[in-house]
């Protein structure tokens, strides 16, 4: 893959791919899930994210069997936040919905929280290492529901082949990339993914997936190859 070997590297910050960005899912939502657990570190996430020039977040906390966030309670918490947050930066409320049965369950009777302005889209996840027995009738049951998924960061599942991607873009489905997939955080496997799905041209939107400051932060000081940077088009990356 010699298209990989460019000469200069830039950081992401350095890159201004973050800048005017639209993070599309992160867990910054203090103390409902495995991400954030204090509204200080919540506060300094969204302070750093203002020095990147990062523009609206979406927080997306998970909503899964094992972690049954209410809507209520997220949307408690989310106003909570609101209410500390002096910043520029615009937030709004979705989740991480696993495809597991509690969604199925939420998605019979709508209670959900979508993304987009349109309130039309839902970010979904499953397993790392193994799908849904059920999978493409989870997602034909979304779509005919009247939402369009978006799959969280297709690089990271182990069990996925190109003819699974191909299928799911095929379907209308949109992807999510975690741009830390970039610079290595989730393995070598897991950016030479991303670098495969990158290069044609499977991501629709762009996400920090970020679940604490110490980690991200670090991750974006980590140098990223320039034909990398020249793929990312952070225009297209940023809309649903």
């Amino acid at each position: 893959m010699q298209w990989l070997f460019g000469r200069r590297r830039n950081t992401l910050p350095d890159s201004g791919i973050l800048h005017g960005m639209t993070d599309w899912h992160s867990h910054i939502l203090p103390g409902v899930d495995d991400g954030v657990q204090t509204k200080d570190e919540a506060l300094s996430i969204l302070e750093l994210y203002e020095s990147l020039g990062i523009h609206e977040v979406w927080l997306t906390p998970h909503i899964m069997e094992e972690i049954p966030n209410e809507t209520s309670i997220l949307r408690t918490r989310f106003t909570e936040l609101l209410s500390s947050y002096t910043g520029n930066i615009v937030l709004h409320l979705a989740s991480e919905n696993m495809l597991d049965c509690l969604f199925m369950e939420r998605l019979s009777v709508n209670d959900l929280l979508p993304l987009g302005c349109n309130g039309d889209h839902l970010l979904v996840e499953t397993s790392y290492y193994s799908p849904p027995s059920n999978l493409w009738k989870l997602v034909e049951d979304i779509l005919s529901s009247g939402y369009c998924p978006v799959l969280a960061h297709p690089e990271r599942y182990a069990y996925m082949n190109d003819e699974d991607y191909k299928r799911l873009k095929d379907m209308g489905i949109l992807f999510q990339l975690n741009f830390v997939s970039l610079t290595g955080l989730y393995g070598s496997s897991v950016r030479k993914r991303a670098e495969r799905l990158l290069k044609i041209s499977c991501y629709d939107v762009m996400g920090s997936d970020i679940h604490s400051f110490f980690t991200h932060s670090q991750q974006l000081k980590v140098r990223l190859h320039e034909n990398v940077v020249k793929l990312m088009n952070f225009s297209k990356l940023n809309e649903l």
